[in-house]
């Protein structure tokens, strides 16, 4: 089974049960985002959290199994994506980039942001404006090594 034929599975499961992401996470025990990630086939699930995915979903053993398996990550985007709300995320990082850069520069050093010791989360805020949505990215700094 491919990643591809895995999410496939995993979503049409998804919308035939009427559960959420934060269902399926919780099922796992692991955050809605990265199962959700998982589920997408851009990250891996150990084989106990993936049955519990799957038992959860009603899916057998093929699946699980897939989701076990480390993918290539981002193979599906040789280009900014066109889909309008991912696409702000690449907006921000072209406005925006350069700014956090300077700012984690300067108060770390020099060095970068984990994606790999890192937590992204994702909630509503209720606002009588127009609800927001707050995205929290939390990565682990790692300078640059000296030599």
């Amino acid at each position: 089974m491919t990643k591809i034929e895995m999410t496939e599975a995993i979503i049409a499961a998804k919308i035939t049960k009427g559960t959420s992401w934060a269902a399926i996470a919780e099922a796992g025990g692991l955050s809605e985002i990265f199962v959700t990630s998982a589920c997408l086939g851009q990250n891996s699930l150990e084989l106990d959290v993936a049955v519990k995915v799957t038992d959860f979903l009603g899916l057998d053993e093929k699946v699980a199994y897939a989701l076990t398996i480390c993918p290539m990550k981002a193979v599906d985007v040789e280009t900014v994506s066109k889909d309008p709300l991912i696409y702000r995320f690449f907006e921000i990082a072209y406005v925006y980039g350069g700014s956090m850069k300077e700012i984690i520069h300067e108060k770390f050093g020099d060095g970068i942001m984990s994606a790999i010791d890192f937590k992204l989360d994702i909630d509503k805020e209720e606002d009588p404006k127009g609800d927001r949505v707050v995205v929290t990215m939390n990565g682990k700094f790692l300078p640059y090594k000296k030599w």
